[in-house]
């Protein structure tokens, strides 16, 4: 009874026994170090995330900050306008910032929420093990990661905040009429910035966004894992459910956070705004920057962008979370029970 089935399952024990290429590709892989392995995991799913999703963010920013041209429009009038003066490269603006800040920060971010959940786990065993550790390692692995990458994402919002018409006048050989851009990259927002305000510049709307990171994370993992709980075990390791439950997490954590993020965003760009302020910087913190949007803007400008962000958002949680998850399986990451265990031993 030589079947082909017979015959591969042969092949396949023959290449585990004698060493083969596949083999040793594995061996390599368990040979890493957990954190390592959740640093990988968590960056691609990051860049994968946000890559899939840029054109959202790139219209979201321009509705949050509103730019010139932008301030009336709604979701799909921007994507249309976006795509005819800058075409389709002019979606992924500030993408390339944007790759340079998710994947450390996604790979932070999912490292350290590990680590939190383990340490609390540890150490203050009367939390329990359920979804308020979560929480709790959530908020903290946020707060983390921000510190290590704000500045990067300040020069993400700057250079996506810059809207140039690359349409080219033939009969006079000159652009449109939006200004020349400000900044000519990630490297060029960095130093400039730096060379204005110093540290404090390249931080300038942390913040805001701390505040806002910390209970958006804690809510995102609390909700997340809770989910996950109240599946049936035989449906744990489906993608549908691991794409619905991070899509609800994404939705709810996203809604009680949204108007910090506005905040954020104009803070970051006041700078490129010079016709909107007067006698030098308008927010000097957050609480100032929700009453005076909410005072000369209308309490709407909180929520501006957050339909797009919704469309934005909870696909981009849900993809996040299912490729971390699925990463986790690739690189043969353990169970969080026989990581604690082995841990302690």
């Amino acid at each position: 009874m030589s079947s082909p089935q017979g015959h591969t399952l042969t092949a396949n024990m023959a290449d585990l026994v004698d060493g083969s290429t596949a083999h040793r590709e594995v061996s390599h892989i368990d040979c890493l170090p957990v954190y390592v392995k959740e640093l990988i995991a968590g960056g691609a799913a990051g860049a994968f995330a946000k890559t899939t999703l840029a054109p959202l963010e790139r219209t979201k920013i321009l509705l949050q900050t509103r730019t010139d041209g932008f301030q009336s429009l709604g979701v799909y009038q921007s994507l249309r306008k976006v795509l005819k003066l800058e075409g389709v490269l002019g979606f992924y603006k500030g993408n390339g910032a944007s790759l340079i800040r998710i994947i450390p920060y996604a790979a932070l971010h999912f490292m350290t929420y590990e680590q939190y959940r383990g340490w609390i786990l540890d150490n203050f065993s009367s939390l329990g093990s359920g979804p308020v550790v979560d929480l709790l390692a959530g908020s903290a692995s946020g707060g983390t990661a921000v510190l290590c990458t704000y500045p990067l994402d300040l020069a993400r919002t700057k250079l996506a905040y810059q809207v140039v018409d690359t349409r080219t006048n033939f009969s006079s050989g000159i652009r449109g009429f939006y200004p020349r851009p400000a900044y000519s990259g990630i490297t060029d927002v960095l130093t400039t910035v730096y060379k204005e305000g110093g540290i404090r510049g390249l931080y300038r709307g942390v913040g805001p966004t701390l505040v806002g990171i910390l209970p958006y994370a804690g809510l995102k993992f609390y909700i997340y894992e809770a989910l996950k709980t109240r599946v049936p075990e035989e449906h744990q390791k489906s993608i549908l459910m691991h794409v619905s439950c991070g899509a609800l997490a994404g939705l709810l954590g996203q809604t009680f956070t949204y108007p910090l993020d506005v905040v954020r965003r104009q803070m970051q760009v006041e700078s490129l705004q010079c016709s909107t302020i007067q006698g030098g910087r308008r927010y000097r913190n957050t609480i100032e920057g929700l009453t005076t949007i909410v005072r000369n803007q209308g309490w709407r400008q909180l929520f501006a962008g957050l339909s797009i962000n919704y469309i934005k958002v909870v696909p981009s949680v849900a993809i996040g979370f299912t490729a971390y998850d699925m990463m986790k399986v690739w690189l043969h990451i353990p169970p969080r029970q026989k990581v604690q265990a082995v841990s302690a031993g």
